[in-house]
């Protein structure tokens, strides 16, 4: 299903489209290539949208957020705004703190319309030109990305770029998810694990500093399932620079191919925050 989701600044049409297999079901916008909404069943059978979204284009915009869009051509920071490739510097825009660069912005990939190349049932695939210098990065880029699901009930989110110069790529979803549904209030209630025994340490304006750290002893140890909330509000250096979890880990024997690096679960369910609500 197609329908009029609202105006980009430019003038042109915003659309939104459906896709669903079996008891998922996902809305994604041309604006950003942004999943915006995306419904899923808890045990009981209970519906809910599961991650944060805006109801138009403009808001998307206007809230300097990036929830459910595709950034890139890198995704995270950059320090000082600039990079080495080839033995030539490339200047990115300073929009992060006036000294660093974030997301590659301020041309975010998210406030552009991409172009819907096909759009399925139960999947859709969505492209965008990024021409040589485009945000400060060498060479002409053909990006994809394509949103499918796939039964029992799995949401998959493929890239795939072609660049006829020598550049940097670091293509990522920004989604932020609720497992209770986004009107639930927070996620310090999840657990999460993550197969990663060291991270990475990181100095003011959330750089990282080089050094890999070991998780051990610290409440940056996932590597067994922990309630997020559990250790968020401890007192560390490093989750006070970042105002929480903000950070890199390093996964354990990655070796290139598919495997398991992190997993979130929630054990409530609709009835349980039911019953929360009269007590």
């Amino acid at each position: 299903m197609k329908r009029f989701f609202g105006p980009m600044p430019d003038g042109q049409d915003a659309h939104l489209y459906t896709i669903s297999c079996g008891k998922l079901t996902a809305v994604i916008t041309d604006c950003g290539a942004t999943l915006q909404r995306l419904f899923v069943p808890d045990p009981q059978g209970n519906i809910a949208d599961v991650v944060l979204g805006f109801d138009a284009p403009a808001d998307y915009i206007a809230s300097g957020t990036f929830f459910g869009s595709v950034v890139g051509r890198n995704a995270n920071r950059v320090k000082n705004a600039c990079f080495i490739l080839g033995g030539k510097t490339h200047a990115l825009g300073t929009n992060d703190n006036g000294i660093n660069n974030l997301h590659s912005g301020p041309d975010y990939y998210k406030d552009r319309l991409w172009k819907v190349e096909r759009h399925d049932a139960d999947s859709i695939r969505l492209s965008l030109l990024s021409p040589d210098g485009d945000q400060g990065f060498p060479g002409n880029a053909q990006i994809h990305v394509t949103y499918a699901l796939e039964n029992p009930g799995t949401l998959r989110v493929s890239y795939d770029a072609i660049c006829d110069k020598d550049t940097v790529f670091n293509l990522t979803n920004h989604s932020y998810f609720n497992l209770d549904g986004h009107k639930a209030g927070n996620i310090e209630g999840h657990s999460m694990m993550i197969n990663a025994s060291c991270y990475t340490p990181v100095v003011p304006g959330a750089i990282p500093t080089g050094e890999i750290a070991p998780v051990a002893g610290t409440p940056m140890d996932f590597t067994e399932l922990k309630v997020v909330g559990k250790e968020i509000g401890t007192d560390m250096e490093q989750l006070i620079l970042t105002k929480g979890y903000d950070h890199n880990w390093v996964i354990d024997g990655w070796n290139g191919e598919l495997q398991l690096i992190a997993k979130v679960e929630d054990k409530k369910t609709y009835y349980e925050l039911w019953k929360a609500s009269l007590s």
